[in-house]
């Protein structure tokens, strides 16, 4: 039954429910003289307070005083206290003086002073119910703004990682292409297995923006199809190598995270050594953590160290996944050789 009631009714019953209980209270036991009709006026008294303040929260939603202006909110807010008090007031006064209730035990009053007195009392009474109703509506449209950014910066956020993970270097497919169509001919075979590997890597980057994270093991999959394709490019120009520890292979690691730094070292390592040099990936866990580090030959360059897009979008997803859990560094390891090092907490499998 409760749940079909506005939480506004409740609210309204609850408060005039408790002003009653109050006044009734308060009468019982410290008056020192009894008042005519007593039951009858209080009850009359809430009955209309019900009334008045559901037509002053109509005419509030009706003119949306509530979307106005701070200051104009204000100004109205008194205004109508005082409009509402007043017709109260009179209202209160003139339903007693129809029913012919006015107490007769007490000093006699004059009609005017019994009027000012009920509306001065009224409109405390509006006052703390408007106050009560402003704030209550404040809060709770300053929480639904806060609830409405933080879902949209959410959906930002989302949209933001799926660009990074489903991001592959155009550069890549073309030279990829243009390696398989030199093969088709003179090695038919291995250029079949090139296409299937391309395929493998299209593949996992659209449905990266599907998944948080996969195994370490599916990630390296991609990573060597991705490193067998450029290895038809720079044929001896690139030796890999791979030191994984067959525990971390179940670990979950974000989607094409891995490969991104392996294509950065790539194009800012690798490709520019005449000679070439060497890919090495590493796995392992290290202080209770889990460590993946790529290592390639060259230097840093300004563009890698500050404004890459590996190092950016890679330092980036590890911010939105492990909440400052997860840590990211490159540099240069030795006057030959760059070092990316990702540190993740160890999931418990």
């Amino acid at each position: 039954m409760l749940k079909k009631i506005s939480r506004y009714w409740i609210c309204q019953l609850t408060g005039w429910g408790a002003s009653m209980a109050t006044s009734t209270f308060f009468y019982l036991t410290l008056s020192v003289r009894k008042v005519d009709h007593f039951f009858i006026l209080i009850l009359i008294s809430v009955v209309l307070g019900i009334l008045i303040t559901h037509i002053m929260r109509m005419t509030i939603r009706e003119y949306k005083v509530l979307e106005k202006r701070l200051e104009t909110q204000i100004i109205l807010f008194i205004l109508l206290t005082l409009v509402f008090s007043v017709v109260y007031g009179f209202a209160d006064v003139a339903i007693e003086k129809a029913l012919n209730l006015r107490d007769t035990g007490g000093p006699k009053i004059s009609l005017a002073n019994e009027i000012t007195r009920t509306v001065i009392n009224n409109f405390f009474l509006l006052f703390i119910w408007n106050l009560i109703y402003y704030t209550y509506h404040y809060v709770e449209r300053n929480l639904k703004q806060e609830v409405d950014t933080l879902k949209l910066q959410a959906v930002v956020k989302e949209l933001e990682l799926k660009t990074i993970k489903s991001h592959i270097n155009p550069h890549f497919i073309f030279n990829a292409l243009n390696s398989i169509r030199a093969l088709v001919d003179e090695n038919p075979t291995r250029a079949r297995t090139a296409i299937t590997e391309l395929s493998n890597i299209l593949r996992s980057s659209m449905q990266a923006e599907k998944l948080e994270t996969v195994p370490l093991e599916r990630e390296l999959n991609i990573v060597k199809d991705y490193l067998a394709l450029e290895k038809m490019r720079f044929e001896e120009r690139l030796t890999i190598e791979m030191d994984i520890d067959e525990d971390t292979l179940g670990q979950p690691v974000p989607p094409m995270m891995l490969q991104t730094l392996v294509e950065n070292a790539i194009k800012h390592g690798i490709s520019k050594k005449i000679n070439g040099g060497t890919i090495k990936v590493i796995s392992d866990f290290v202080n209770d953590h889990h460590e993946l580090v790529v290592q390639n030959s060259g230097q840093l360059n300004s563009y890698v160290n500050g404004e890459g897009f590996g190092v950016i979008s890679t330092q980036y997803r590890l911010n939105l996944l492990y909440q400052g859990k997860a840590t990211f560094e490159i540099k240069n390891i030795n006057l030959e050789m760059v070092e990316s090092r990702i540190t993740m907490p160890v999931a418990a499998l």
